[in-house]
This record gives structure tokens, C-alpha cells and sequence, in this order.
């Protein structure tokens, strides 16, 4: 998918982007392809793979929850990485007021400078644990949508994230075509944490890219106290 199919791609869905949100996108290619070299960012660093997997695929959240293309929601993405899925949904919809979570510095060094070269507003880059961002008052239950992209299992990912959003928020999970075994082992979790599986939506990204799913819950209950448990414990001792 090069830079003007992706363009033409993204219209068939009701994305028109201007000429400033292109030339946003080509800079945020050349930005991660450099960077890329000083740290490991992402294995995929060719122009029509990062523009279907990386930019693509993160904007195809928006089709399934389309208040990111077009509301001033709050929004916390959790070990954003190289800033998918948030940052080309932040390029689509600039109104978004984001939060993101990674507990490795470089990163959120990296995401910051990006920030600045695409003339990015409403950002707060948090270098943090998502347990200790759990616990915090200044993040716990503040967020109408939490996001994350391939950082955990399930059930793990439900401890980082559901403390994080705010009761009748959501948070969406995603994942690839193993999600039905994550999301089968992960519903203890779920309703322990105060949250209540919607559904799962399955597509094909494209005939080389795979399936994709993005699994739905949304916040019901106040996550009990005890939870998210320390740093670490989620990903050794997840809830069965």
C-alpha cells in the first residue's frame, strides 16, 4: 500500500485527508525509519508495509469506534511503542486529547519529538508501568477510551487497562486471529476488573496481512482497590 492508495483507501471509508495530513504521514514515516536505526522501533520499516500494517491498521479502530475520527474524547494508549495506534488516529482526528503510557524512556522520548515535528497538540507522555499509572489518582478512571496494540495477553492486558477507564468508557484490545483463546481465558479478568465483554470484530487487513480483531469491553463496575496489582505481577500471576 503506498502513500496514495492508502489515501484512496482510507476515502472508501469516509476519511478524506488533506494534503497536510499526507505530508503529517510521510514525516512520521521518514521520522520512524530513522529512528529506527538508533533503536528497536519496528521490524517493518518498508514504505508500503508500514503504510498498511502500522498506519492502516491503526485507523481501522477508528472504523469500528468511530468517535476517534470525530470527538474530543479522551484517550490512553498503553505501551504505544513506536505510537500505534494512536498517532495516525491522532493525525485523522487532531481533536483527540491523548495519553500515553510506556514504561521504557526512549520511547517516550522518541514520541515526543514526533509529537513536535508533526505539530501535534493535547498530548501527555507518560513514562510509567501501566500498574503505577493504574494506582495513580492522576490517571485511574480518567480516560473515556483506553487502546493497546499487541503489548500482552489478554487477560494481563485487562489489569493494565480497565483501572484506567472510566466507568462506561471502553477499552479496546488489538489483537490478531489468535484473539478467541485470549479472550475466552481472559473473562474472569474482565469481571473481576469492572469490566463487560461487548463482542470481537474480525476483518481482513489485506491479502498479505492477515486477520485482525479488535476485541470491545466496556467499563460497568469500579475496579476493586487491590488491582492493578505491582509492577510485574499481571504478567507472571494473570487472573483465572
Amino acid at each position: 500500500m503506498n502513500p496514495e492508495q492508502f489515501r484512496q483507501e482510507l476515502l472508501k471509508n469516509d476519511i478524506d485527508l488533506s494534503d497536510k495530513q499526507m505530508i503529517q504521514f510521510a514525516t512520521y514515516f521518514n521520522f520512524l525509519v530513522i529512528e529506527n536505526k538508533k533503536m528497536n522501533l519496528t521490524a517493518i520499516t518498508e514504505e508500503t508495509q508500514v503504510y498498511l500494517k502500522h498506519f492502516y491498521d491503526s485507523i481501522t479502530l477508528g472504523f469500528e469506534y468511530t468517535d476517534l475520527l470525530k470527538e474530543d474524547i479522551s484517550v490512553c494508549d498503553v505501551g504505544s511503542g513506536a505510537g500505534f495506534p494512536i498517532i495516525p488516529l491522532k493525525i485523522v482526528n487532531p481533536k483527540l486529547k491523548i495519553t500515553i503510557i510506556d514504561s521504557l524512556g526512549k520511547r517516550i522520548n522518541f514520541l515526543n519529538e514526533l509529537a513536535e515535528k508533526l505539530d501535534l497538540q493535547e498530548f501527555d507522555f507518560v513514562h510509567m508501568r501501566a500498574e503505577d499509572a493504574g494506582r495513580d489518582s492522576k490517571y485511574r478512571a480518567q480516560f473515556d477510551l483506553v487502546t493497546a496494540r499487541a503489548v500482552a495477553k489478554l487477560n494481563v492486558l485487562s489489569e493494565f487497562c480497565l483501572p484506567l477507564t472510566k466507568i462506561d468508557g471502553e477499552f479496546l484490545a488489538m489483537k490478531t486471529e489468535s484473539a478467541e483463546q485470549e479472550v475466552d481465558d481472559a473473562k474472569k479478568a474482565i469481571a473481576v476488573l469492572g469490566g463487560k465483554l461487548i463482542g470481537t470484530k474480525e476483518f481482513v487487513l489485506s491479502a498479505d496481512a492477515g486477520k485482525r480483531v479488535i476485541v470491545e469491553i466496556q467499563k460497568k463496575k469500579v475496579t476493586p482497590n487491590q488491582y492493578p496489582r505491582k509492577a510485574g505481577t499481571p504478567s507472571k500471576k494473570p487472573i483465572h
